[in-house]
């Protein structure tokens, strides 16, 4: 088999369930692979093994979830509800920042009703600024000497700033309807 295949089968294996370790995968694929191959390995294996576990989560866990915590699933579907025309900004906002883990995401997103297509298209286009600093750090992997020699302080403040401009979209929707009401 095709290199690309095998990185391609281990990241999503691991997006999917949720092993420490995508990082590094990343990282080692940089080192092996050019930047564009990697860039779409990394994004496309990322979405496939997120919306594998959306789909499994929402075959199994919505039930359970709500069964015991019908009124918080009832709240949050709410949300969802009124916020439903910009969860694609929401979704990559959360794939870019790293305030939330992403398997948490995988999980909750069923659950609360989020629609598989911003899910799978968010995290494809979410993971890709996490992902550019880690193909980064594969082509410098010779001179690593520790995973958090990775990503610099300037490298996590500008993953902030880029989910925030993620959500400038629904701001702007937010003020033009306000003003048109």
């Amino acid at each position: 088999p095709h290199p690309v295949h095998v990185m391609g089968q281990r990241l999503a294996i691991v997006d999917w369930e949720h092993i420490p370790g995508s990082i590094f995968l990343s990282i080692l694929s940089g080192f092996l692979f050019s930047f564009p191959t990697n860039l779409v390995l990394i994004c496309s294996c990322s979405a496939i093994g997120a919306t594998n576990c959306f789909l499994l989560f929402s075959m199994v866990g919505r039930k359970i979830v709500t069964r015991y915590f019908p009124e918080r699933i009832e709240k949050w579907n709410q949300q969802v509800d009124k916020h439903r025309d910009s969860l694609l900004n929401y979704i990559i906002f959360l794939r870019i920042t790293p305030f939330l883990p992403n398997w948490f995401i995988n999980m909750t997103s069923p659950v609360i009703g989020v629609p598989v297509f911003p899910f799978v298209f968010g995290t494809f286009l979410g993971v890709a600024p996490p992902s550019l600093l880690a193909i980064q750090a594969g082509k410098t992997l010779h001179t690593l000497t520790s995973a958090s020699d990775a990503v610099s302080p300037l490298q996590f403040v500008l993953l902030i700033v880029l989910g925030f401009v993620s959500m400038i979209p629904v701001v702007f929707k937010h003020y033009f309807k306000k003003k048109l009401e």
